[in-house]
């Protein structure tokens, strides 16, 4: 397959099933890579529902190159500089909160991050539950009460330990005024409307004086419809979710199989 010749400057990629392989890694092959991009001026940009925190975390050898997208759009980073930010009001987070309490209480095996601009947090302590936390939040505080959390809410992440699927009825309400997306098997985010990794990756195209056309895009699940929407070179994985690979333009390998990284090459020539 060959891909339309472009002018890249910005390529941006999910992680969870795109980038990351099969136990959740960065590849060894991306850092090379990545000092051939910034050898040629094109940066690359981890978009994801991770908060900044963790993607630095993960990218920490390569921190003056690196611009983010995290929290799924809600907090987009360019070096030293913050280019967005989108905080939900305190009220309508504090609402989300009672009622993912509500639901714990009828039964269902839930629990809740609050996700601040400083930190995320969590009043539900369990070993398991914390567990999955950790994997997704490099700051995280366990606190008596959610309600009581003093920062800026960027994100509410709702995990299910039997499916995201079995929650999302108790969320469908807020549709009407707020970003509810089901960004994994597990997870439900809810956010500010307007909010996604497309609106993000447009600001940092807006920020970093980057076309379309100069952009690359690669995601594998529901919440990277717009951020393919975003870029003339659109890829979805092999092992993406059907409705991404009907969105996107072109096709990489699954993440198994180090698709995001072959394709860069490919891209470079």
């Amino acid at each position: 397959m060959t891909f339309p010749a472009a002018d890249l400057r910005l390529i941006a990629v999910d992680m969870d099933g795109t980038l990351l392989d099969g136990d959740g890694n960065v590849p060894a092959a991306l850092w090379p890579l990545l000092d051939r991009l910034a050898a040629r001026g094109i940066r690359f940009a981890p978009a994801s529902g991770r908060q900044l925190a963790t993607l630095q975390r993960s990218f920490a050898d390569h921190l003056d190159d690196m611009v983010f997208i995290a929290e799924n759009g809600a907090h987009v980073v360019s070096g030293a500089d913050e280019v967005s930010s989108d905080a939900l009001e305190p009220q309508f987070a504090a609402s989300v909160v009672e009622r993912v309490r509500a639901l714990a209480a009828g039964g269902s095996d839930v629990g809740l991050v609050v996700c601040g601009k400083r930190s995320a947090y969590i009043e539900r302590a369990d070993a398991a539950f914390r567990a999955e936390a950790d994997r997704y939040y490099a700051r995280l505080d366990v606190v008596e009460d959610l309600l009581a959390v003093d920062d800026q809410i960027l994100k509410l992440a709702v995990y299910d330990f039997t499916d995201a699927a079995r929650a999302a009825p108790a969320l469908e309400d807020l549709r009407a005024t707020h970003q509810v997306v089901v960004s994994g098997h597990h997870w439900i985010d809810v956010m500010n409307a307007g909010v996604n990794k497309g609106v993000a990756l447009e600001r940092l195209q807006a920020a970093l004086g980057v076309t379309r056309a100069q952009t690359a895009a690669f995601g594998d699940y529901l919440n990277d419809l717009e951020l393919l929407d975003a870029a003339d070179l659109s890829f979805a994985m092999a092992n993406a979710h059907p409705d991404i690979l009907a969105r996107a333009r072109h096709r990489a390998p699954s993440n198994l199989e180090y698709g995001v990284i072959t394709t860069i090459e490919r891209l470079l020539g």
